[in-house]
């Protein structure tokens, strides 16, 4: 049996092999002292105290109190893995990155799979979108592409994201996964119905990382080197087939193999089987824009394929596992303000949020200089700034050049060729509500024509098996959204409550059997199944000895 174990299993047996013949290394301390006794404290006689001067005991447990960080805030269980990115098809009339600089180059790459609302010891089989993020190690600089696997998002407006991630998480309360709070805000913000449609699909449980595309899912600006621009949209579509799992068996995964998404990735690419994506992208000239019949910067929207055709760049794949999961993966830090020369921002607001919030986020999270961070170094390119110090300063600190500019001692000078392209606006300054900018549309013809009748019929059952748990009148709210884009779709979802509601009480959200899999269906993330099932059984015991105990008073 041991014998036909996977590779994750048997990593430690394989690290062992590698090193062959090999001596042990010395132990020693973090300072490098050599260390005579690892298994034993000093202590004043056998059970005497512990002495301050047992500095093995120390520099241990000093380390270990400090050596978790905090998680991410959102997309906090992931994976990763490296590879490269090889250019198949010339883009350089729409874009001067170096990147795309010629037919066959390739650019070492990482990238992190993750989902979105769960803690970083969730199960990888929730009901849940999942994060797509590429690193690109250029000549330029990293350009850090920070996707999922949906092209749209949940809403349009940035200053939104903190009480959209809040109301996806814990009750602040109770520390429970909430439905109330879930359901309150997307049917406050109907925005969401076109990215809460995706989620509740078949397209929701992806089966592992692999089977799975990607998007860049923001609109962008390419650059060439004529400084010529037009707007884009990336896209990555898995090569290995799109695969979803069924409710059922993404329950039963997520009881038995949370981890099942890592486990899968990591043992294919140690196996060999490299899995890849075709890159492509959207291009929309600033004409079209002018004219496009809804803004193309509009996050929870598409740009229609026939309109925009798929224009085919190159190849991702993925040939290495990390090495360390800590060092590589945990540390990593995914910036989409990171954009060489060639690649740019739109208007898109979303787009500009995330440009100060995530290199925000890694500064706490990792500290100022987490650039120098092995994982994170652009080590293809040199960096000469002018910044200096902080934190775990781990290389030179660039030694004796000058602090400060401009400078009369030949520091490192800007570089005209690297301004960002000019772009012109007049308009008043206020806050725009966006809330009612066409938000069924595409969803229409979303649940009308990109799914099945199959497909519909998931869904509908999908979204009332979760909505459910909501109170009424948020219920109501959302059964009218859903009837705003096709009658149908509210009518059959209505059909689907009102049978949930007759047939049984309103049932606790904080219930066991809630937090599992009721009626063949996956609970999203935000009530999702780690940590349950257990939890439920002690208190359902409990719950039937104390009652069995008052009977037997009472008698």
């Amino acid at each position: 049996m041991a014998d036909s174990r996977d590779p994750a299993s048997d990593q430690m047996k394989q690290w062992k092999e590698q090193r062959a013949a090999q001596k042990p290394d010395v132990l020693t301390t973090g300072a490098g002292n050599p260390v005579g006794d690892k298994l034993n404290v000093m202590t004043v006689g056998p059970r005497g105290p512990l002495l301050v001067q047992d500095v093995v005991f120390t520099d241990e447990m000093a380390h270990f109190d400090r050596e978790r960080i905090p998680e991410r805030v959102v997309h906090a269980k992931g994976a990763g893995a490296f590879g490269y990115f090889e250019v198949t098809h010339d883009i350089t009339r729409y874009s001067k990155a170096k990147v795309f600089e010629h037919i066959g180059k390739r650019t070492p790459i990482a990238v992190r799979f993750s989902t979105v609302a769960g803690e970083s010891g969730s199960a990888d089989t929730v009901r849940d979108p999942r994060g797509f993020a590429v690193k690109f190690y250029t000549e330029d600089g990293n350009w850090d592409l920070v996707g999922n696997n949906t092209p749209i998002f949940f809403i349009r407006d940035a200053l939104l994201f903190p009480s959209f991630i809040h109301s996806q998480k814990r009750n602040p309360q109770t520390h429970l996964k909430d439905p109330d709070m879930v359901w309150d805000f997307w049917s406050l913000r109907p925005e969401s119905l076109h990215q809460v449609s995706f989620l509740f699909s078949d397209r929701g449980i992806p089966d592992g990382h692999r089977h799975m595309n990607g998007y860049g899912s923001h609109t962008f600006k390419l650059v060439n080197a004529n400084g010529e621009a037009v707007y884009c949209k990336f896209h990555y579509k898995t090569d290995q087939g799109i695969k979803n799992l069924p409710v059922e068996e993404a329950a039963r995964l997520s009881q038995e193999d949370p981890d099942y998404g890592l486990r899968d990735l990591f043992n294919a690419i140690a196996k060999g089987n490299y899995p890849s994506w075709t890159f492509y992208i959207q291009v929309m000239t600033f004409r079209e824009a002018e004219t496009f019949p809804f803004n193309p910067f509009d996050l929870t929207k598409v740009w229609p394929h026939k309109d925009y055709p798929l224009i085919p760049v190159g190849k991702l794949v993925l040939n290495r596992n990390p090495v360390n999961y800590f060092a590589e993966v945990e540390q990593i830090a995914f910036d989409p303000s990171n954009m060489p020369p060639g690649i740019e921002a739109s208007p898109d607001k979303m787009l500009q949020g995330r440009l100060f919030a995530y290199p925000d986020t890694h500064r706490h999270r990792l500290g100022p200089n987490y650039l120098q961070i092995p994982v994170n170094c652009p080590y293809r390119a040199r960096v000469a700034n002018y910044q200096r110090d902080g934190p775990m300063c781990m290389h030179d600190n660039q030694g004796g050049a000058p602090n400060y500019y401009p400078n009369s001692f030949s520091a490192p000078e800007q570089q005209p060729s690297a301004l960002e392209h000019g772009s012109q606006a007049s308009a008043d300054v206020k806050r725009f509500n966006s809330a009612n900018e066409d938000n069924v549309t595409q969803v229409r013809e979303f649940y009308t024509k990109v799914l099945n009748e199959e497909e519909r019929k998931r869904l509908c059952e999908n979204i009332a098996g979760h909505l459910k748990d909501a109170q009424l009148f948020i219920q109501n709210k959302a059964v009218k959204n859903f009837s705003d884009v096709h009658p149908d779709y509210g009518a059959r979802i209505q059909a689907l409550l009102d049978k949930y509601n007759t047939e049984k009480p309103k049932v606790s959200a904080s219930s066991p059997a809630l937090m599992g899999c009721e009626h063949g269906l996956v609970r999203h993330s935000l009530v999702s199944t780690e940590h349950y099932s257990l939890q439920g059984l002690f208190l359902a015991t409990y719950r039937f000895l104390k009652q069995l105990f008052r009977n037997s008073i009472e008698k």
